[in-house]
């Protein structure tokens, strides 16, 4: 989330289902105080998380961001969701860095990947 732009350009794998997704949309207010810092910190923190499996990030030019965040099961994505530092963060982002947002999460069934050789 952080460095997206000097990130690799490429997918989370494909894992053996079942997993969960979190799929959180975007549209950011102009003032972006502090964003960048707490963006880095809930990447870093997220990764302590039991059964955190990976992220894909995505920004449009018009502004839209979208972030999936991928989870081995329910209790993992649980403990991310209450954590409070993220929990903390959440109400931060309501406040200041957010026009909206949509979080939408899944049980994935099915996955598979292709990565050319």
């Amino acid at each position: 989330m952080s460095d997206h732009l000097r990130a690799p350009v490429a997918p989370v794998e494909a894992f053996e289902p079942p997993y969960y997704v979190a799929v959180f949309s975007t549209v950011r207010t102009e003032d972006q105080s502090g964003y960048s810092e707490t963006d880095a910190r809930m990447e870093e923190l997220v990764k302590d998380i039991p059964g955190y499996l990976g992220m894909d990030h995505a920004q449009t030019p018009g502004g839209l961001g979208i972030t999936v965040g991928y989870f081995r099961d329910a209790d993992a994505l649980t403990r991310w969701r209450t954590d409070a530092e993220h929990r903390a963060a959440q109400q931060r982002g309501r406040a200041e860095w957010y026009q909206s947002y949509t979080l939408h999460v899944a049980k994935v069934e099915r996955s598979h990947g292709f990565t050319r050789a």
